[in-house]
């Protein structure tokens, strides 16, 4: 079993999980990068080993039962053992003029699409690779949320949240709950999970509205990933410290 720490980014080929896989590679971790889009996977893979990390590809679809189940045995054979996981693989869904997902006129079907990725998909990985998370001294699960997920902020009329999105924001608070569960039921087993709010970064997610970098974006769900023994879980955390849920 190799003694140097391992990670897995879902959703690393790009954006802020591409930054948050070249943070870990920096502070020397092993990196996994998972990824649908062979040629995209094959890209950041490529940069991030010029940039000096040791990272490697995982072909990964959280939809897919068959895509994650390989994903967890490639992990299995590379490093014997899982430190970091890393959900961030999202989607936003079908947006309406002004980015707005209208609760009024939704389709169902676009609700199903959003849950599957951001939330059953995370669900998914975790409880595949969580064998491997087992046999790491200090393990670590991030779950990339937004503020967009926060009840307490998207109930406040004082407090500017961007458009309404009936399909994404639920979703996010959905992941956050869901967080709080597995926080529960991993309490004294040393496996640390918390979500994380990278802000409002200008990726392609959002066709590059925002005003922060993916850099930015990474640092909480880094901060998180590397958390000491003993530290917080089952909480939400951006920048400035905790969100409200």
């Amino acid at each position: 079993m190799s003694e140097t720490r391992t990670a897995l980014v879902t959703g690393a080929n790009k954006g802020i999980g591409y930054e948050i896989a070249a943070g870990l590679g920096a502070l020397g971790y092993r990196v996994g990068v998972g990824a649908r889009d062979e040629a995209r996977r094959d890209l950041a893979v490529g940069k991030l080993r010029a940039a000096g990390v040791d990272a490697f590809g995982v072909p990964l679809d959280v939809t897919s039962d068959r895509s994650v189940s390989d994903a967890a045995e490639l992990m299995e054979r590379r490093a014997g053992r899982l430190d970091v996981l890393v959900n961030n693989a999202g989607v936003s869904g079908e947006t309406g003029p002004g980015w707005v997902q209208d609760p009024t006129t939704l389709d169902p079907d676009l609700i199903r699409t959003v849950v599957e990725t951001n939330v059953i998909g995370v669900v998914r990985v975790t409880n595949a690779v969580l064998p491997l998370l087992r046999r790491s001294a200090s393990p670590r699960i991030v779950n990339v949320s937004s503020s967009v997920g926060s009840l307490t902020r998207q109930a406040d009329p004082g407090i500017e949240i961007g458009p309404v999105m009936a399909a994404y924001a639920p979703s996010k608070s959905f992941l956050n709950a869901v967080t709080v569960q597995y926080a529960r039921q991993l309490a004294g087993t040393g496996i640390l999970i918390n979500a994380a709010c990278p802000g409002l970064v200008a990726t392609d997610f959002n066709g590059f509205y925002g005003s922060r970098t993916p850099e930015q974006g990474a640092a909480t769900a880094i901060r998180l990933a590397t958390l000491p023994d003993g530290g917080p879980t089952g909480s939400f955390f951006e920048d400035d410290g905790v969100v409200p849920w």
